[in-house]
């Protein structure tokens, strides 16, 4: 699911100090200025969003063409002909890449603040060192001999 995002400049802000960040992220893009990380990832939440839009443009234009050519010719309606045939194709792949670019657009923006505030001198001392050293992800595995295995995964930041 697309999101929309806002942030805060401040240390503790109150609800009138967030901003929405923009579609593409471009209103938070002057803060991460410094960050070259930072903006790599908000270029790919951009990229993203880009492609989510002329998804949704092919998509759509499928759809508009699909009904054109129902509706076309001698007053008969042809449903599934060849030339339909192929724009119910274009527009099935298009729903499909649709899961794809979706996916993990959010993460990217994500990404991108977190590599910002890690780099950040009071961001880098809140917290107790085991939280820092805490693992990201855990879950259960099999092992190749069947046994089940605690699997643990870490983020570098």
């Amino acid at each position: 699911m697309q999101k929309n995002f806002y942030f805060a400049t401040k240390d503790s802000p109150s609800d009138d100090d967030y901003q929405n960040a923009g579609y593409f992220g471009q209103r938070l893009r002057p803060y991460l200025a410094g960050n070259n990380e930072a903006l790599e990832n908000l270029n790919l939440y951009r990229r993203q969003k880009w492609l989510f839009l002329a998804e949704r443009a092919v998509f759509m234009g499928s759809v508009a063409t699909y009904g054109a050519q129902v509706l076309q010719g001698d007053g008969e309606q042809r449903y599934f002909d060849n030339r339909q045939k192929v724009v119910i194709g274009v527009a099935a792949v298009s729903l499909l890449s649709n899961i794809f670019i979706t996916r993990h657009t959010n993460e990217h923006f994500e990404r991108a603040v977190s590599v910002y505030n890690a780099g950040q001198p009071a961001a880098r001392n809140t917290g107790s060192l085991i939280q820092r050293l805490a693992p990201s992800g855990i879950g259960v595995a099999a092992a190749p001999t069947g046994q089940p295995q605690l699997a643990l995964r870490w983020q570098i930041r």
